[in-house]
């Protein structure tokens, strides 16, 4: 883990190394946040620790145990359906404004991903950060062209949430993120400019990633559950 630099605010590179440290794993899933060894590995004073916690907690990706200690989340089944129910209705609409909206860089740049995606489905071997990165661009560009700030700023909040199940599932199973021929399949609606179709492409692609990550998840658990 890195230290803090004292050029800017501690209590904001705390909060931006703790964050990044939970996204790539090195904070894993239901770990405890203790402040004294945080603040001892990052050099810092406990202070700008418990800010930083705090703030983690208010974007859901610090919870409390029973005991009132603080824990790294770990979504459950539940949350998993949420989010992805969520995301279904607010990607209906991002796909709908995309239609209406994007420009011709937008799905010049939609076609790029597509084919980077493509291009990896073809490789030896199987890059599940890159997979993921991916992912992430086609959904957010799709959402940032429809023209609509506040959707993206919801569509943020919930690919956010579902980052670290999503990678922790991803390198588990790559076949669990498909976005090639599905991608495929949305980018072509978009480029057409048919919203019907394109809602109808989002729809089918999102619900086949829930039902592939439910699963996954179930199975993860299943292990959790067998070692305890």
């Amino acid at each position: 883990m890195s230290t803090i630099q004292r050029s800017q605010s501690l209590y904001e590179q705390t909060y931006q190394v703790l964050r990044t440290n939970i996204f790539s794993g090195m904070l894993a899933p239901n770990e405890r946040l203790v402040e004294t060894q945080l603040a001892e590995r990052l050099q810092v004073s406990r202070t700008p620790i418990r800010e930083a916690i705090r703030k983690l907690q208010q974007e859901g990706l610090v919870t409390s145990d029973t005991s009132g200690g603080m824990r790294v989340t770990t979504l459950s089944i539940e949350d998993v359906i949420q989010l992805y129910d969520c995301r279904i209705a607010l990607e209906q609409l991002s796909v709908t404004g995309a239609c209406d909206h994007a420009s011709a860089v937008e799905i010049e740049q939609l076609e790029e991903y597509v084919i980077s995606a493509e291009k990896i489905a073809h490789a030896k071997s199987t890059n599940p950060a890159k997979l993921l990165e991916l992912d992430y661009q086609f959904h957010h560009l799709i959402a940032e062209s429809s023209g609509n700030k506040w959707l993206v700023s919801l569509l943020e909040q919930v690919f956010d949430k579902m980052f670290l199940l999503r990678l922790r599932t991803t390198n588990q199973n790559p076949e669990v993120l498909e976005i090639r021929l599905e991608h495929r399949q949305i980018f072509t609606a978009i480029a057409k400019r048919n919203s019907n179709l394109a809602k109808e492409e989002i729809y089918s692609h999102l619900t086949n990633s829930k039902t592939r990550v439910v699963s996954a998840v179930e199975i993860l658990q299943t292990g959790i559950n067998s070692k305890d």
